[in-house]
Protein backbone atom coordinates (compact mmCIF):
# COMPACT_ATOMS: atom_id res chain seq x y z
CA UNK A 1 0.00 0.00 0.00
CA UNK A 2 1.93 3.39 -1.22
CA UNK A 3 1.91 5.95 1.81
CA UNK A 4 -0.69 8.31 0.65
CA UNK A 5 -3.75 5.92 1.20
CA UNK A 6 -2.96 4.42 3.87
CA UNK A 7 -5.93 4.86 6.24
CA UNK A 8 -5.41 5.63 9.81
CA UNK A 9 -6.33 2.57 10.64
CA UNK A 10 -3.72 0.91 8.61
CA UNK A 11 -0.85 3.33 10.27
CA UNK A 12 -1.66 2.96 14.16
CA UNK A 13 -1.39 -0.72 13.07
CA UNK A 14 1.79 0.09 11.49
CA UNK A 15 3.11 2.41 14.00
CA UNK A 16 2.27 0.68 16.36
CA UNK A 17 4.35 -2.59 15.48
CA UNK A 18 7.33 -0.35 16.45
CA UNK A 19 6.36 1.01 19.78
CA UNK A 20 8.24 -2.20 21.85
CA UNK A 21 11.66 -1.45 19.73
CA UNK A 22 11.28 1.83 19.78
CA UNK A 23 10.74 2.14 23.59
CA UNK A 24 13.77 0.04 24.24
CA UNK A 25 16.30 2.66 21.88
CA UNK A 26 14.87 5.53 23.65
CA UNK A 27 15.40 3.27 27.31
CA UNK A 28 18.59 2.90 26.22
CA UNK A 29 18.93 6.35 25.20
CA UNK A 30 17.55 8.42 28.13
CA UNK A 31 18.05 5.68 31.22
CA UNK A 32 14.64 6.57 32.10
CA UNK A 33 10.96 4.37 31.91
CA UNK A 34 9.16 7.29 31.83
CA UNK A 35 10.94 9.10 29.20
CA UNK A 36 11.72 6.85 27.00
CA UNK A 37 7.66 5.96 27.11
CA UNK A 38 6.87 9.74 26.94
CA UNK A 39 9.51 10.03 23.86
CA UNK A 40 7.93 7.04 21.94
CA UNK A 41 4.70 9.16 22.04
CA UNK A 42 6.10 12.12 21.21
CA UNK A 43 8.00 10.28 17.87
CA UNK A 44 4.26 8.13 16.98
CA UNK A 45 2.89 11.84 17.14
CA UNK A 46 5.58 13.30 14.77
CA UNK A 47 5.23 10.72 12.55
CA UNK A 48 1.30 10.72 12.35
CA UNK A 49 1.71 14.31 11.33
CA UNK A 50 4.28 14.35 8.80
CA UNK A 51 3.27 10.76 7.30
CA UNK A 52 2.12 12.76 4.01
CA UNK A 53 5.87 13.81 3.39
CA UNK A 54 7.38 10.33 4.07
CA UNK A 55 8.14 9.74 0.74
CA UNK A 56 9.28 6.04 1.20
CA UNK A 57 12.74 6.74 0.53
CA UNK A 58 13.90 4.54 3.35
CA UNK A 59 11.80 2.22 5.27
CA UNK A 60 9.07 2.94 7.77
CA UNK A 61 11.03 1.31 10.46
CA UNK A 62 14.37 3.56 9.53
CA UNK A 63 12.27 6.77 9.61
CA UNK A 64 10.90 6.06 12.43
CA UNK A 65 14.29 5.63 14.44
CA UNK A 66 15.51 8.60 13.08
CA UNK A 67 12.99 10.78 14.54
CA UNK A 68 13.07 8.82 18.07
CA UNK A 69 16.68 9.96 17.73
CA UNK A 70 15.79 13.16 17.06
CA UNK A 71 13.18 13.32 19.72
CA UNK A 72 16.28 11.33 22.45
CA UNK A 73 18.95 14.26 21.23
CA UNK A 74 16.53 17.33 22.01
CA UNK A 75 15.70 15.91 25.54
CA UNK A 76 19.20 15.31 26.13
CA UNK A 77 20.06 18.57 25.62
CA UNK A 78 19.04 19.58 28.79
CA UNK A 79 22.55 17.19 30.00
CA UNK A 80 20.88 15.03 32.45
CA UNK A 81 22.82 11.42 32.47
CA UNK A 82 21.03 9.09 35.10
CA UNK A 83 23.04 7.38 37.13
CA UNK A 84 23.25 4.55 40.12
CA UNK A 85 24.18 5.48 43.97
CA UNK A 86 27.85 4.00 42.75
CA UNK A 87 28.19 6.42 40.60
CA UNK A 88 27.74 9.42 42.56
CA UNK A 89 29.17 8.68 45.61
CA UNK A 90 31.52 6.64 47.54
CA UNK A 91 30.13 3.09 49.37
CA UNK A 92 28.77 4.48 52.77
CA UNK A 93 29.77 2.32 55.61
CA UNK A 94 26.76 0.74 57.90
CA UNK A 95 28.11 2.64 61.08
CA UNK A 96 27.28 5.88 59.07
CA UNK A 97 24.83 5.04 56.98
CA UNK A 98 22.00 7.40 56.34
CA UNK A 99 18.57 7.72 53.75
CA UNK A 100 19.16 10.83 51.91
CA UNK A 101 16.98 10.89 48.74
CA UNK A 102 18.07 12.25 45.35
CA UNK A 103 15.34 13.69 43.02
CA UNK A 104 13.68 11.59 40.44
CA UNK A 105 15.47 12.61 37.50
CA UNK A 106 18.70 11.74 39.39
CA UNK A 107 18.75 7.83 38.71
CA UNK A 108 18.91 5.33 36.26
CA UNK A 109 15.39 3.58 36.02
CA UNK A 110 14.17 0.63 35.67
CA UNK A 111 12.20 -1.59 32.64
CA UNK A 112 9.91 -4.66 32.94
CA UNK A 113 11.51 -6.52 29.92
CA UNK A 114 8.17 -7.01 27.88
CA UNK A 115 8.12 -3.07 27.27
CA UNK A 116 11.85 -2.98 25.58
CA UNK A 117 12.43 -6.68 24.39
CA UNK A 118 10.07 -7.38 21.27
CA UNK A 119 9.39 -11.41 20.90
CA UNK A 120 12.33 -12.62 18.28
CA UNK A 121 12.86 -16.39 17.48
CA UNK A 122 17.01 -15.95 17.15
CA UNK A 123 18.44 -16.40 20.58
CA UNK A 124 21.22 -14.79 20.25
CA UNK A 125 19.30 -11.53 18.86
CA UNK A 126 17.49 -12.18 22.34
CA UNK A 127 20.25 -12.36 24.25
CA UNK A 128 22.27 -9.36 22.66
CA UNK A 129 18.84 -7.02 23.89
CA UNK A 130 19.02 -8.46 27.54
CA UNK A 131 22.14 -7.89 27.75
CA UNK A 132 21.51 -4.12 26.46
CA UNK A 133 19.50 -3.31 28.93
CA UNK A 134 21.05 -4.65 32.28
CA UNK A 135 21.81 -1.99 34.74
CA UNK A 136 25.84 -1.76 34.41
CA UNK A 137 25.03 -1.67 30.36
CA UNK A 138 22.57 1.27 30.71
CA UNK A 139 25.29 2.98 33.24
CA UNK A 140 28.05 3.00 30.75
CA UNK A 141 25.59 4.24 28.27
CA UNK A 142 25.14 7.47 30.50
CA UNK A 143 29.08 7.95 30.46
CA UNK A 144 28.80 8.87 26.37
CA UNK A 145 27.98 11.95 24.40
CA UNK A 146 24.61 11.79 23.15
CA UNK A 147 25.65 11.13 19.29
CA UNK A 148 28.00 8.90 20.55
CA UNK A 149 25.12 7.12 22.59
CA UNK A 150 23.01 6.93 19.71
CA UNK A 151 25.77 5.21 17.33
CA UNK A 152 27.25 2.59 19.80
CA UNK A 153 23.12 1.51 20.32
CA UNK A 154 22.39 1.19 16.80
CA UNK A 155 25.61 -0.27 15.36
CA UNK A 156 26.25 -2.82 18.58
CA UNK A 157 22.76 -3.60 19.99
CA UNK A 158 20.79 -3.38 16.73
CA UNK A 159 23.54 -4.21 13.96
CA UNK A 160 22.92 -1.73 11.78
CA UNK A 161 25.33 -0.77 8.71
CA UNK A 162 27.81 2.06 9.23
CA UNK A 163 26.22 3.67 5.93
CA UNK A 164 23.04 3.12 7.36
CA UNK A 165 23.73 5.19 10.95
CA UNK A 166 25.60 7.55 8.96
CA UNK A 167 22.25 8.16 6.66
CA UNK A 168 20.25 8.88 9.97
CA UNK A 169 22.21 10.93 11.82
CA UNK A 170 23.15 13.30 8.43
CA UNK A 171 26.90 12.52 8.89
CA UNK A 172 29.74 10.31 7.17
CA UNK A 173 30.33 6.63 7.61
CA UNK A 174 34.39 7.94 8.49
CA UNK A 175 32.49 10.07 11.06
CA UNK A 176 30.25 7.63 12.50
CA UNK A 177 32.27 4.72 12.42
CA UNK A 178 34.60 7.77 14.59
CA UNK A 179 32.15 8.11 17.01
CA UNK A 180 31.62 4.00 17.13
CA UNK A 181 35.37 3.64 17.82
CA UNK A 182 35.33 6.47 20.79
CA UNK A 183 32.33 5.01 22.44
CA UNK A 184 33.95 1.59 22.51
CA UNK A 185 37.00 2.87 24.60
CA UNK A 186 35.27 4.79 26.59
CA UNK A 187 33.16 1.73 27.64
CA UNK A 188 36.45 -0.19 27.79
CA UNK A 189 38.40 2.37 30.07
CA UNK A 190 35.09 2.67 32.73
CA UNK A 191 33.97 -1.10 33.00
CA UNK A 192 31.05 -0.75 35.43
CA UNK A 193 30.23 -2.65 38.44
CA UNK A 194 28.07 -5.16 37.44
CA UNK A 195 29.17 -5.87 33.58
CA UNK A 196 30.27 -9.30 34.87
CA UNK A 197 26.96 -10.38 35.96
CA UNK A 198 25.97 -13.77 34.20
CA UNK A 199 22.40 -14.72 33.78
CA UNK A 200 21.66 -17.40 31.18
CA UNK A 201 18.53 -16.63 29.24
CA UNK A 202 16.18 -18.96 29.68
CA UNK A 203 17.87 -19.44 33.67
CA UNK A 204 20.12 -22.60 33.95
CA UNK A 205 19.19 -24.75 36.82
CA UNK A 206 21.30 -23.78 39.30
CA UNK A 207 19.91 -19.89 38.65
CA UNK A 208 16.75 -20.95 39.37
CA UNK A 209 17.92 -22.93 43.04
CA UNK A 210 19.69 -19.76 43.69
CA UNK A 211 16.66 -17.57 43.42
CA UNK A 212 14.05 -20.31 45.11
CA UNK A 213 17.05 -20.24 47.84
CA UNK A 214 17.21 -16.17 47.72
CA UNK A 215 13.13 -16.14 48.28
CA UNK A 216 12.91 -18.43 50.97
CA UNK A 217 16.16 -16.55 52.84
CA UNK A 218 14.54 -13.27 52.43
CA UNK A 219 11.01 -13.71 52.97
CA UNK A 220 12.54 -15.98 56.21
CA UNK A 221 14.42 -12.55 57.19
CA UNK A 222 17.30 -15.22 57.22
CA UNK A 223 20.63 -13.34 57.18
CA UNK A 224 22.54 -16.57 57.56
CA UNK A 225 20.96 -18.23 54.67
CA UNK A 226 21.07 -14.43 52.88
CA UNK A 227 24.70 -13.95 53.41
CA UNK A 228 25.60 -17.28 52.26
CA UNK A 229 24.18 -16.60 48.88
CA UNK A 230 25.75 -12.64 48.34
CA UNK A 231 29.06 -12.26 47.24
CA UNK A 232 31.77 -11.16 49.48
CA UNK A 233 31.68 -7.81 47.53
CA UNK A 234 28.10 -7.46 46.82
CA UNK A 235 26.37 -4.21 46.21
CA UNK A 236 23.01 -3.15 47.72
CA UNK A 237 21.30 0.51 46.35
CA UNK A 238 18.44 1.90 47.42
CA UNK A 239 17.11 5.10 45.13
CA UNK A 240 16.15 7.41 45.37
CA UNK A 241 18.20 7.24 48.32
CA UNK A 242 22.04 7.99 47.47
CA UNK A 243 23.49 5.43 49.83
CA UNK A 244 24.84 2.36 48.87
CA UNK A 245 26.30 -0.13 50.86
CA UNK A 246 29.44 -3.14 49.53
CA UNK A 247 30.01 -6.41 51.49
CA UNK A 248 27.53 -9.41 53.45
CA UNK A 249 28.37 -7.84 56.46
CA UNK A 250 27.22 -4.65 56.00
CA UNK A 251 24.11 -5.53 53.93
CA UNK A 252 22.39 -8.00 56.32
CA UNK A 253 23.73 -5.23 59.36
CA UNK A 254 21.40 -2.43 57.26
CA UNK A 255 18.59 -5.16 56.79
CA UNK A 256 18.42 -5.90 60.56
CA UNK A 257 18.81 -2.15 61.50
CA UNK A 258 17.01 0.63 59.55
CA UNK A 259 15.56 -2.02 57.37
CA UNK A 260 13.89 -4.23 59.89
CA UNK A 261 10.59 -2.94 59.09
CA UNK A 262 10.96 -5.49 55.89
CA UNK A 263 10.95 -8.74 58.10
CA UNK A 264 8.20 -10.58 56.78
CA UNK A 265 8.10 -9.29 53.46
CA UNK A 266 6.74 -11.81 50.27
CA UNK A 267 8.34 -11.40 46.92
CA UNK A 268 6.89 -11.80 43.46
CA UNK A 269 8.69 -12.50 40.53
CA UNK A 270 8.92 -9.99 37.88
CA UNK A 271 11.05 -9.81 34.58
CA UNK A 272 13.12 -6.52 34.60
CA UNK A 273 16.60 -5.32 33.29
CA UNK A 274 16.95 -8.55 31.34
CA UNK A 275 17.59 -9.97 34.53
CA UNK A 276 15.70 -11.86 37.33
CA UNK A 277 14.09 -9.32 40.06
CA UNK A 278 11.02 -9.46 42.62
CA UNK A 279 8.40 -7.31 43.51
CA UNK A 280 8.79 -6.81 47.55
CA UNK A 281 5.94 -6.51 48.97
CA UNK A 282 6.19 -5.71 53.16
CA UNK A 283 3.77 -6.25 55.71
CA UNK A 284 0.92 -3.72 56.38
CA UNK A 285 0.32 -3.19 59.96
CA UNK A 286 -2.67 -1.31 59.20
CA UNK A 287 -5.11 -2.78 56.28
CA UNK A 288 -3.16 -6.44 56.90
CA UNK A 289 -1.90 -7.89 54.54
CA UNK A 290 1.19 -6.43 52.53
CA UNK A 291 1.95 -3.75 50.63
CA UNK A 292 4.35 -2.19 47.70
CA UNK A 293 7.88 -1.60 48.99
CA UNK A 294 10.56 -2.14 46.06
CA UNK A 295 11.24 -3.80 42.92
CA UNK A 296 14.49 -5.52 43.34
CA UNK A 297 16.67 -6.45 40.65
CA UNK A 298 19.16 -9.21 41.31
CA UNK A 299 22.77 -9.36 39.52
CA UNK A 300 24.05 -12.80 39.42
CA UNK A 301 27.40 -14.06 38.77
CA UNK A 302 29.90 -17.27 39.66
CA UNK A 303 26.46 -18.75 41.57
CA UNK A 304 26.85 -15.84 43.93
CA UNK A 305 24.41 -12.47 43.85
CA UNK A 306 26.76 -9.53 43.49
CA UNK A 307 24.37 -7.05 42.91
CA UNK A 308 20.97 -6.09 44.99
CA UNK A 309 18.99 -2.77 43.82
CA UNK A 310 16.08 -1.71 45.32
CA UNK A 311 13.70 0.73 43.53
CA UNK A 312 11.51 2.58 46.16
CA UNK A 313 9.03 4.58 44.54
CA UNK A 314 6.29 2.20 44.47
CA UNK A 315 4.00 4.63 43.16
CA UNK A 316 5.53 4.82 39.85
CA UNK A 317 7.36 1.00 39.81
CA UNK A 318 4.28 -0.96 40.30
CA UNK A 319 2.07 0.39 37.89
CA UNK A 320 4.25 0.01 35.63
CA UNK A 321 5.23 -3.37 36.40
CA UNK A 322 1.04 -4.10 36.14
CA UNK A 323 1.64 -5.31 39.69
CA UNK A 324 -1.23 -5.07 42.37
CA UNK A 325 -1.05 -1.75 45.31
CA UNK A 326 -1.74 -4.17 47.80
CA UNK A 327 -2.21 -8.12 48.52
CA UNK A 328 -3.97 -10.01 50.81
CA UNK A 329 -2.50 -12.87 53.67
CA UNK A 330 -3.05 -16.04 53.11
CA UNK A 331 -4.79 -17.65 55.56
CA UNK A 332 -2.77 -19.82 56.86
CA UNK A 333 -0.66 -15.94 57.34
CA UNK A 334 -3.95 -14.79 58.90
CA UNK A 335 -4.10 -17.57 61.44
CA UNK A 336 -0.84 -17.19 62.67
CA UNK A 337 -0.79 -13.65 63.07
CA UNK A 338 -4.22 -13.99 65.35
Amino acid sequence: MANGTATPTDLDTRLEAHRTELTGYCYRMLGSSFEAEDAVQDTMVRAWRSYDKFEGRSSLRSWLYRIATNVCLDMLNAGNKRARPMDLTESTPLARAALSPRPDNTWLEPMPDARVLPTTGDPAEAAVAKESVRLAFMAALQKLPAKQRAVLILREVLAWKASEVAELLDTSVASANSALQRARATLAERREPGADAAVSDPLDEDQKKLLDRYVAAFEGYDMTALTALLHEDAVMTMPPFDLWLTGTRDITGFMTTLGAPCAGSRLVPVQVNGLPGFAQYKPDPEKGGFTPWAVQVLEISDGRITGFHCFLDTQRWFPLFDLPLHLEAEPDQVEQGA
